[in-house]
């Protein structure tokens, strides 16, 4: 595990939004509205064929099931960017302890929560993240961004390795093609805790993972993540994310660049790629189109 910790980028300061819900407020302050363009459209129903890919790690990993999982996985990162996993090797036991521990963090007193607010110019601690200027609209919601999360570490890393060796056979690419930029990565947590609003529906949260698009040369997708404010109940939402060493540079692999299929993105070293993402307001894929060819 990359021991180097650099600056990812930063973010302004913002206000606690839970303490915003408790100061009785006549109404939801215009910053945190969003305009009638980003609306969602939420449907009751889901149809049965938009239903969340489910890969089993246990299939994957299995002689006799390996090739149609294989083929499911290859299906939902192309075509979904994004798919459940299970059957993995962290307990449930772990989850659960980790989530509780993340809602005692979000429940500390502001006096306590204080001591871990973001410093100017940084992203790690109690905040949000890639706001840019004093205008752009925030998420309904605080975060809590942490770079060494050490109880997850290796069984994070592991799992994460595994599955990138998995989308490699994928792609029909040696695995250390990928694998080789993430050893000894670095791993970090976001915590994400959404309060629920009463008649408000325009408040929402973005998210989305680039990497795998830039490396399969745009074979998979990088998914966009939103959630609106729910009018009854809080949202928690907890993210790790593995990424590759920030002395490594990311490009599309070199197997998958030919004559026929041209490389479609730049290569840019991790850190490079880390601070120029944290230093722009997280819009739609902005920053992934920055590195287009």
């Amino acid at each position: 595990m990359e021991t180097k910790v650099a600056k990812l980028g930063s973010s302004l300061l913002v206000p606690c939004v839970q303490e915003l819900a408790k100061s009785n407020m006549d109404a939801i302050p215009q910053r945190y509205i969003r305009s009638d363009q980003d609306q969602l459209i939420i449907h009751n129903e889901v149809p049965s064929h938009l239903e969340v890919p489910v890969i089993d790690m246990k299939r994957l990993l299995s002689h006799e099931s390996m090739d149609s999982e294989l083929a499911k996985l290859h299906c939902a990162c192309k075509d979904w960017g994004f798919f459940q996993l299970v059957n993995y090797e962290v307990k449930h036991s772990l989850l659960e302890k980790i989530k509780k521990e993340v809602q005692d963090l979000f429940d500390l007193p502001m006096e306590e929560k204080k001591k871990l607010w973001q410093y100017p110019g940084e992203v790690e601690g109690f905040g949000q993240a890639f706001v840019v200027s004093e205008d752009q609209k925030l998420d309904w919601g605080d975060l809590f961004f942490m770079r060494d999360p050490r109880y997850l570490f290796i069984r994070s890393e592991n799992l994460a390795m595994a599955i990138l060796a998995q989308m490699a056979k994928a792609l029909e690419i040696e695995a250390r093609e990928i694998i080789e930029i993430f050893e000894d990565g670095h791993q970090s947590m976001r915590m994400n805790y959404t309060l629920h609003v009463l008649n408000l529906t325009k408040s929402l949260g973005l998210l989305h993972i680039q990497m795998p698009q830039i490396i399969s040369n745009g074979t998979y997708r990088s998914i966009e993540h939103r959630a609106t404010v729910n009018s009854e109940k809080e949202r928690l939402s907890i993210a790790t994310f593995y990424a590759p060493r920030y002395s490594a540079e990311i490009g599309p692999a070199p197997s998958l660049i030919s004559k026929q299929t041209p490389a479609l993105f730049k290569k840019i070293g991790v850190e490079e790629y880390f601070q120029t993402l944290f230093a722009r307001e997280l819009h739609s894929k902005s920053h992934l189109d920055t590195l287009r060819i």
